[in-house]
């Protein structure tokens, strides 16, 4: 079993890694081999809608310039995925929204049914606001959220900080130990004829209704 994790922030070795490193090491300690991505500092493009990844079925987005191709691939291999950034403004790192709304998009469907979980680091407030949003992309695409002792969260500002962070800490560990679980349970369940339940066509309906238009 392998754990991809995934640092949303534009340092690489600052708290977010740290964090992720945390819940990597309590992953590895019950087995389950655990690789952190992360996404850099450079440019990523955002999503505009152009279609292609549907109409060309590939799973891949039109842009390639940055890690999303990439990304979807080790997600797609991976058995479960953590997702962390830093708190800007009360939400998620700019650069790791546009990243996730593309690998989403174009390949979400590689995803579903794995289990995932957001991480938020920040100074102060908006952690809360930022874990949800990530794990709103799970929600979304049928994938079991994983919880811990706490919210996902940590606390720290410059480099090093999170490690006065003693309960942050331990909720990293612990949602590393309860990934692992998680995701042996669906392992044993698979190997018992479980199978996850087929996704059936969802209807789209809008909130705007044709027919008081037409009146």
């Amino acid at each position: 079993m392998k754990v991809l994790l995934i640092n949303g922030s534009p340092r690489m070795a600052g708290n977010t890694a740290r964090a992720l490193q945390e819940a990597a090491a309590a992953l590895e300690a019950e087995g389950v081999e655990a690789e952190v991505a992360w996404i850099g500092n450079k440019e990523i493009r955002g999503c505009i809608a152009c279609g292609i990844c549907g109409k060309k079925g590939d799973h891949r987005c039109v842009f390639d310039a940055d890690p999303c191709n990439e990304l979807i691939q080790k997600a797609a291999e991976a058995d479960g995925l953590i997702v962390g950034s830093p708190v800007y403004y009360a939400g998620a790192a700019g650069s790791l929204i546009a990243l996730l709304d593309r690998m989403f998009y174009a390949g979400g469907s590689l995803l579903r049914f794995k289990p995932a979980a957001g991480v938020a680091v920040a100074r102060r407030a908006g952690a809360i606001e930022a874990a949800d949003q990530i794990n709103k992309y799970f929600q979304i695409n049928s994938m079991p959220v994983v919880g811990s002792s706490y919210w996902n969260i940590i606390f720290g500002r410059t480099p090093g900080d999170v490690e006065g962070d003693g309960e942050g800490l331990h909720t990293m560990r612990t949602l590393g130990r309860n990934m692992a679980w998680l995701m042996r349970c669906i392992e044993a369940g698979r190997a018992a004829g479980i199978e996850a339940p087929e996704i059936e066509p969802k209807p789209f309906t809008n909130f705007v209704r044709e027919d008081l238009l037409e009146a």
